[in-house]
């Protein structure tokens, strides 16, 4: 084979292998399956509710309140840890606020574009119909979303 043509060969192939990667991470529009937890992940921080808490109407099985609770997540920089806050009514979530723990600066741009982004999709939700994957482009910090997420369910019923 010509030098030219097997470069060409194999520029065609490295372009289809990152095509199938990038197609292969890529959430689909039914994709509701729960974000892979990182082995070694553990839970930080507990699980507190603030303000009145009154069973929920609607035998949704949650009490209403403010709840808060800390989620990791694994970065290529290491264990991230995001803050979550929320607030339900009847099971439903009436606010949410994140507080941000990045340990460099990637992770802040991350966890900012998140927090940021994230009030779109779960605001109005049931939270038994939360998992988030990806929120203004950041795909890790849901996890760690997610995590926090299950420890205010628990917390709350």
């Amino acid at each position: 084979m010509r030098p030219s043509v097997r470069k060409s060969v194999y520029a065609g192939i490295a372009g289809l292998s990152l095509a199938g990667t990038v197609a292969a991470c890529a959430p689909s529009a039914g994709d509701s399956s729960p974000a892979p937890a990182a082995s070694g992940s553990s839970t930080t921080g507990s699980t507190s509710p603030s303000g009145a808490s009154t069973p929920a109407a609607g035998g949704s099985g949650y009490k209403d309140g403010t709840y808060s609770a800390d989620g990791t997540y694994v970065s290529p920089n290491g264990t991230e840890t995001v803050g979550v806050e929320l607030t339900l009514a009847s099971g439903t979530v009436t606010d949410v606020q994140i507080t941000q723990h990045p340990s460099n600066p990637n992770t802040r741009k991350f966890q900012g574009e998140f927090a940021g982004g994230i009030a779109g999709q779960v605001v109005g939700r049931n939270i038994d119909e939360l998992n988030v994957s990806k929120v203004a482009g950041s795909s890790l910090t849901s996890g760690g979303f997610n995590q926090a997420v299950e420890q205010i369910k628990s917390e709350a019923r």
